[in-house]
């Protein structure tokens, strides 16, 4: 398939063109400010789709709402109808095409113009009316608040909100981009109206807050659920605002005479994992716990895991190596320690089912 793309150096379109550009049965016809709309002529009956993402909504004036989104638009239509063919068009509205202001009454009257080419020709069109879209590219202080609250605070920049309590319907570059795909390949079975989903709703302060604590992360450790629904989305926008110099962060790393230990990251409710090192016939541990678990993976050396159990006196070991990949298990009542019983430093990863606090440490000394 060709298919063009309008808005190509757009938030949206950069995303889109990436993705069509993973797939092997595409070839990407981008149309950017800079290209001309007579150039369209010459390549328009070659076209199967065209995703019509250009559009103004910032001008220095409202006058050119209307060139930027209507006139374009019609340029559009009048060079896809003189093709002969019925080229299907997606086009990316917004919501504010409900409402009375400039930009919205350009939108909506771009709109009109697409389905009076639809009519005309038979072709597919497909009106997208997007809310706030946010995600990786997006430009601060233009395409988003989340945009603008991600650069600045990724920059430790002020961030200015006027009411925190206003709420937003947002919506993010994946799920757009993944509706945007599954329109062009239904063949005409989507209907005229898709709709992108899911659709989060938040307040602008509630954003303001979980940016903030993605970035203090990297001091407290502790990170929020960023696997699933907006936070995640949040927080991948977020980390696509780093500049490169903050690619990277240190943490606190403590060092004696057996080796060095250092925490890496926390979770609220999930436990915490760490790392450390044990020289050559160090032992480190020699304490049980009432509930706490852990789990240890040797990454490098070889280690001798031993365990007590505190009240029969049962004793058990465990021997591993960084070669192959074991985990070995803390198990409440059983106290425990690990020696480094091989010729090179140990390198050990930690994971215990709760965060250390060192008030109610569970972690009581015993001989093993």
């Amino acid at each position: 398939m060709k298919v063009l793309v309008t808005g190509a150096g757009g938030f949206i379109g950069k995303n889109l063109i990436t993705a069509l550009r993973e797939r092997a049965d595409i070839e990407v016809v981008p149309f950017t400010r800079q290209t001309s709309v007579a150039s369209l002529s010459a390549l328009a009956s070659s076209l199967d789709f065209v995703f019509h993402l250009a559009g103004v909504n910032r001008p220095p004036n409202a006058a050119e709402f209307w060139q930027g989104n209507v006139e374009l638009t019609r340029q559009l239509c009048e060079i896809l109808r003189g093709t002969g063919k019925s080229v299907p068009v997606l086009y990316t509205s917004s919501s504010q095409a409900a409402l009375a202001n400039p930009y919205g009454k350009s939108k909506y009257a771009a709109e009109e113009v697409l389905q009076g080419y639809g009519k005309a020709t038979g072709a597919h069109v497909y009106i997208m009316r997007l809310p706030n879209v946010f995600g990786k590219w997006s430009r601060p202080n233009y395409n988003s608040v989340v945009a603008t609250f991600c650069h600045n605070i990724a920059r430790d920049l002020p961030v200015n909100i006027t009411d925190p309590q206003h709420v937003l319907t947002l919506v993010y570059i994946d799920d757009v981009v993944r509706t945007l795909l599954q329109v062009m390949d239904s063949r005409g079975e989507c209907g005229e109206t898709p709709e992108v989903a899911p659709r989060y709703t938040i307040s602008v302060g509630e954003i303001a807050d979980l940016v903030l604590s993605f970035r203090n992360s990297r001091s407290t450790l502790v990170t929020k659920r960023v696997g699933t629904g907006l936070t995640r989305a949040l927080y991948a926008t977020y980390m696509s605002n780093l500049p490169p110099d903050r690619f990277a962060y240190d943490v606190p790393a403590y060092s004696d005479p057996r080796g060095t230990f250092a925490e890496v990251l926390k979770t609220p409710d999930c436990g915490q994992f760490s790392f450390f090192t044990a020289k050559p016939g160090v032992t480190r541990g020699g304490h049980y716990h009432h509930s706490k678990t852990e789990k240890f993976l040797v990454l490098k050396g070889q280690a001798r895991f031993a365990f007590r159990h505190i009240v029969s006196d049962e004793v058990h070991e465990v021997n591993t190596c960084g070669e192959y990949p074991v985990i070995v298990e803390t198990v409440p009542g059983w106290a425990h320690d690990i020696t480094n019983v091989g010729s090179d430093e140990l390198v050990v990863m930690l994971w215990a089912n709760e965060l250390f606090d060192r008030t109610c440490p569970d972690t009581i000394s015993h001989k093993v």
